[in-house]
C-alpha cells in the first residue's frame, strides 16, 4: 500500500509491504524512516490522523479498517513538549529571568537546529483543517462529520421529522450517483418542490442521462418506525421494475435532527450511503439500460459522478487540466472548485510561506 505522510508542511511516500498492513506497521516506518530526515529525534512523540484532527487510535487494526486506501494522505501530529528554561550547559534556576534574558534564550537557541515540536499543522488559509478529501461525498463522511452539500440541502429543507432527513439525505445520494430532479430547475442546495405532503408522504421524481428517456419516481412513507422507500422505473408510461428499501430513521438520525448542523443531525451516513446505493439507486439504472435494450455501461464517461471525482482527485493539476478538455460532461466535473483547493493542499501547500 502506497500512502503520503506529511509532518510539519514535509509531505513523503510511503510503501508499506503486505495485503493488510496495519497502523502500527506504519506507524514503525514513520518513525525509523522519516522522523530524522525532517530533523526529529527517535523518541518524539506523535499521532496519526486522516483530516489533522482526529486520533487515529492504535489497537493493532488494520489500515483498511479505518478506510484508508492506496494514495491516502496521512497527518503526523506532534505533542507539545514542556517549555525549555534553560539553555545547554546551564542548570535551572528558580531566580526570575528578566525579558533580556529571555530574549538572549530565544536567541542563542535558534541556531541549535529545529525544535522537538515545530509550528501546527495548517497555515494562515487553514490548509490542513477538515476533511483531507474534496469534495466528500456522504460515503466518505466518518461520526461527526458531513459533506458541505448535505450541509447546505440540510439547512434549506427545514426537516419536520427524523423521516424527512433520511429523504433529504437519500436525495443527495441520487445526486450523487447521477440523476437530477426532474422539471425542475434547482441548485444543489435545494430540495425539490413537493417533496414532502402533510400527510409524511415524500414523493421525489429523477431523469438520468445514463437511462435514456425513462423516468424514476420515489415515494416513501412510514409505517410505524420503518420508513418504506419504493422506486419505480417508468419507461413510455409503462411501470417496468419496482425497487423496495426498508429504513429504520433512528439508525441514521440522532436526537439532535431539529438544529440546523447536518454533522450533528446524521450518523452512519458511510452505512446509508452503501444500503441507498447498492439496494436501489444502481440495481435502477442497469434496470433502465436493460428495458432500453442498451449496451452495458463501461469507461470514465459512464462513471457516477462520485466515482469519477475519486479519479479526478488522484489525478496530478496537468492530467485533470488534459481530461477537463476531452468533453464536456469531464469538464464540468473538473470545475468544482472544492477539486482545485484539494489539488492546491496536496500539491501547492509547501510553496506557501
Amino acid at each position: 500500500m502506497k500512502l503520503r505522510v506529511r509532518i510539519n508542511k514535509q509531505t513523503s511516500r510511503v510503501d508499506l509491504p503486505g495485503e493488510e498492513p496495519t497502523l502500527t506497521e506504519l506507524s514503525d516506518v514513520i518513525k525509523q524512516t522519516l522522523l530524522t530526515s525532517t530533523g526529529l529525534g527517535l523518541n518524539t512523540e506523535f499521532s496519526l490522523s486522516l483530516n489533522g484532527s482526529e486520533l487515529l487510535l492504535d489497537s493493532g487494526q488494520t489500515l483498511s479498517s479505518f478506510g484508508i486506501v492506496s494514495g491516502d494522505l496521512i497527518c503526523v501530529l506532534l505533542r507539545q513538549p514542556p517549555a525549555v528554561a534553560v539553555t545547554s550547559g546551564e542548570t535551572s534556576s528558580t531566580a526570575p529571568i528578566t525579558d533580556d534574558q529571555q530574549t538572549a534564550t530565544q536567541v542563542s537557541s535558534q541556531p541549535l537546529g529545529p525544535p522537538l515540536l515545530t509550528e501546527p499543522l495548517h497555515t494562515s488559509d487553514e490548509l490542513d483543517s477538515g476533511p483531507v478529501w474534496e469534495p466528500m461525498l456522504c460515503s466518505e463522511a466518518e461520526e461527526g462529520q458531513s459533506p458541505l452539500s448535505l450541509e447546505l440541502l440540510y439547512h434549506s429543507a427545514r426537516v419536520w421529522s427524523p423521516n424527512d432527513a433520511v429523504i433529504v439525505a437519500a436525495h443527495l445520494l441520487m445526486l450523487e450517483t447521477g440523476f437530477t430532479p426532474q422539471g425542475n430547475e434547482l441548485t444543489a442546495e435545494e430540495m425539490p418542490a413537493g417533496w414532502r405532503s402533510v400527510a409524511g408522504v415524500h414523493k421525489l421524481e429523477y431523469v438520468h442521462p445514463l437511462c435514456g428517456t425513462s423516468q424514476v419516481s420515489v415515494v416513501a412513507v412510514s409505517m410505524g418506525p420503518l420508513l418504506i422507500i419504493n422506486a419505480a422505473l417508468t419507461l413510455a408510461g409503462t411501470i417496468y421494475s419496482v425497487h423496495k428499501l426498508q429504513l429504520n430513521a433512528s439508525s441514521y438520525v440522532t436526537d439532535e435532527w431539529p438544529g440546523e448542523s447536518a454533522a450533528a443531525a446524521f450518523k452512519n451516513l458511510k452505512k446509508l450511503s452503501r444500503v441507498y446505493k447498492d439496494q436501489l439507486v444502481y440495481p435502477l439504472i442497469a434496470a433502465a439500460r436493460e428495458a432500453m435494450a442498451l449496451p452495458v455501461a463501461f469507461g470514465l464517461l459512464a462513471l457516477p459522478p462520485e466515482l469519477l471525482l475519486r479519479v479526478l482527485r488522484l489525478l496530478d493539476v496537468h492530467s485533470v487540466v488534459r481530461l477537463s478538455a476531452v468533453s464536456r460532461h469531464f469538464n464540468a466535473s473538473a470545475a468544482d472548485s472544492t477539486l482545485w483547493r484539494h489539488l492546491y493542499r496536496r500539491d501547492f501547500s509547501g510553496f506557501l510561506m
